[in-house]
């Protein structure tokens, strides 16, 4: 089965110049649309086998948006009551339902506010990622900013579809199949 995605991308204008030369085409409007969904779709079928039977849908709908460190504070204050940017925020579409069984084949805790899906296309809401934080932590890491906006796309993603992190355990099954997602 080939699974169908609506993405829309949005790149902030306040993004450094800079910043968007250096992570490429995958901050590039003509291209990155069509680059994200590629790697999007990819993920979502990789994860297929394994998502409760609520989460498996033919289509999938999510947001994407790169943003800068001063627009992710507003949303991170906003929305966590936290001060300061983070790197990604996933704002979850299915919230409000009941819990779904664990995933198959890992530790990861699905988030206790899901519920069921409608048929058809499935709208998981929006991840979005604060270019400037994944490029302090890129060089942190000693990988390119490309790498660092996929492992955070991933983490992103797998929270869309559930997944939580409480501790550390849960974490670090949550790490191990982003690795996964990312070797693909």
């Amino acid at each position: 089965m080939t699974l169908t995605l609506d993405l829309a991308f949005d790149l902030s204008d306040a993004l450094d110049p800079a910043l968007r030369v250096q992570v490429g085409a995958m901050a590039d409007p003509d291209q990155a649309e069509t680059l994200w969904g590629e790697r999007l779709r990819d993920w979502l079928t990789a994860l297929q086998a394994e998502l409760p039977k609520a989460l498996q849908a033919e289509g999938y709908s999510l947001g994407l948006q790169l943003v800068s460190d001063g627009e992710m504070a507003e949303l991170n204050q906003s929305w966590r009551h936290r001060s300061g940017p983070t790197d990604v925020l996933a704002f979850a579409a299915q919230e409000g339902g009941p819990p779904l069984p664990p995933l198959q084949d890992s530790e990861a805790q699905l988030s206790p506010e899901w519920g069921a899906a409608d048929l058809g296309d499935l709208e998981l809401g929006d991840i979005v990622i604060s270019l400037d934080t994944a490029a302090q932590q890129a060089i942190e890491a000693d990988h390119s900013l490309e790498q660092e906006v996929l492992f955070l796309a991933s983490h992103g993603l797998l929270h869309l579809l559930g997944w939580d992190h409480p501790d550390d355990a849960s974490l670090k099954a949550m790490l191990a199949r982003q690795e996964r997602l990312l070797a693909r």
